[in-house]
């Protein structure tokens, strides 16, 4: 289980030549994602979807709260966390001078997977998400959806028990993004526990248990899809999103 406990993010931003602002990206958000589910982190760009998965992942310090991962904290078990989790986003960037082999080799060899399943857990996520036609090319020749497969690919070779997919598929081509959600509800199956965020509403609803919908830094809804859609009398969940936030629909 991931444990969100009232994380707040304050930036300062420069409001003109003589006067700063104080912001919160993110404003005492607090939720749970249990294992054997996919939670869904749904809102426009500029919602904080972003900071709030960097919080969540360790690679950002809140300004106040804390995130628990069953019975560990960052302030205990950070480095125990971290190998227990991939985090990914839609602009990860990735070595373009050697092939998806040796980074998942390389990767491998940093979470100390054991030397002799390193080649068996290669071919098995090369086959999982249709690699091997690229497996030994050169990353820097690669697709847009074929390099995200490889950061998907960079994610899974540590066997990881949690989840955070920011954006995975932004940009993608149909079948790249539809081999990526086949994967996501195939880790769901095997227990995993799973935070999406995504800015695609209709996506949300092909795979998301739960939805938690945000708009600046703040939860403005938290239900499973057909909870959202009964609750703002709706038939999908962009026009829930819209009906809950009303005319505040101005990015930030």
């Amino acid at each position: 289980m991931i444990k969100v406990n009232d994380l707040k993010k304050k930036f300062v931003k420069q409001k003109n030549k003589k006067e700063k602002m104080e912001f919160y990206a993110v404003n005492g958000v607090s939720f749970e994602a249990n294992e054997g589910e996919i939670v869904g982190i749904l809102g426009p760009n500029g919602a904080g979807k972003t900071t709030l998965l960097r919080m969540v992942a360790g690679i950002m310090n809140p300004t106040s709260g804390d995130v628990q991962f069953d019975d560990m904290n960052y302030k205990k078990d950070e480095i125990k966390i971290k190998k227990s989790l991939a985090y990914l986003s839609g602009n990860t960037k990735i070595y373009n001078s050697i092939s998806p082999y040796e980074l998942l080799r390389m990767c491998a060899e940093f979470y100390e997977v054991k030397k002799d399943e390193i080649d068996n857990r290669i071919q098995e996520i090369s086959r999982i998400l249709e690699m091997d036609k690229f497996l030994y090319s050169r990353i820097g020749n690669l697709s847009t959806g074929q390099t995200q497969r490889v950061n998907i690919a960079r994610c899974l070779i540590h066997d990881p028990k949690y989840y955070i997919l920011d954006e995975a598929t932004s940009g993608l081509d149909i079948i790249s993004s539809q081999i990526i959600l086949d994967f996501i509800k195939s880790e769901k199956k095997k227990g995993k526990c799973v935070l999406y965020s995504t800015h695609y509403m209709e996506e949300a609803e092909n795979i998301c248990d739960r939805v938690i919908m945000i708009n600046h830094g703040n939860i403005i809804k938290e239900g499973t899809p057909d909870e959202i859609r009964k609750a703002t009398k709706t038939s999908n969940l962009r026009d829930a999103f819209f009906a809950l936030i009303g005319s505040d629909n101005n990015e930030e």
